[in-house]
């Protein structure tokens, strides 16, 4: 089994599929849409040739659909890899490696990031304000990301 790059799917294909909404002059090369990673409208940045995608809010990125499917849906490489058909059987045995650990600094901010998330809607219960399904959802997926960093610094 192996990974091949070129059965990813096509970046305008895939984040229409996901259902976000590129917008910008048909030949751009990169296009604005929402970001799902803090929920905002209009600063994430889609760069369509690749897929190469950044948040001008979050700062969320990555190089690839590939790498935002992985973020997106809290997915292992070779399980995002397989969803979006470039793992392929190429009758290579399979050698099982040690994922490369997540390199500090890159946890400190995901760390920052997430618990920033997690005061600020803290607080607002506090305040009595009731949170959405979305911001429900948000929160879920920041302790989800706080325990896999915790899982690769115990390892």
């Amino acid at each position: 089994m192996s990974f091949d790059r070129t059965r990813l799917p096509d970046p305008a294909t895939y984040y229409t599929d996901q259902g976000l909404n590129l917008s910008g002059p048909r030949t751009a090369k990169w296009k604005t849409t929402a970001c799902n990673f803090h929920h905002g409208s209009d600063s994430l940045r889609v760069k369509m040739d690749s897929g190469a995608w950044i948040c001008m809010a979050c700062a969320a990125k990555g190089g690839d659909v590939l790498s935002y499917h992985m973020q997106m849906h809290g997915l292992e490489f070779v399980v995002a890899a397989t969803e979006l058909g470039a793992w392929v059987d190429d009758d290579k045995p399979s050698r099982l490696q040690k994922p490369t650990p997540l390199p500090a600094r890159a946890a400190l901010e995901v760390l920052q990031q997430e618990a920033m998330l997690t005061a600020v809607a803290a607080a607002n219960v506090g305040r009595g304000v009731v949170l959405s399904d979305a911001d429900r959802n948000r929160l879920l997926q920041a302790a989800g990301r706080i325990n896999r960093i915790v899982e690769v610094f115990h390892e």
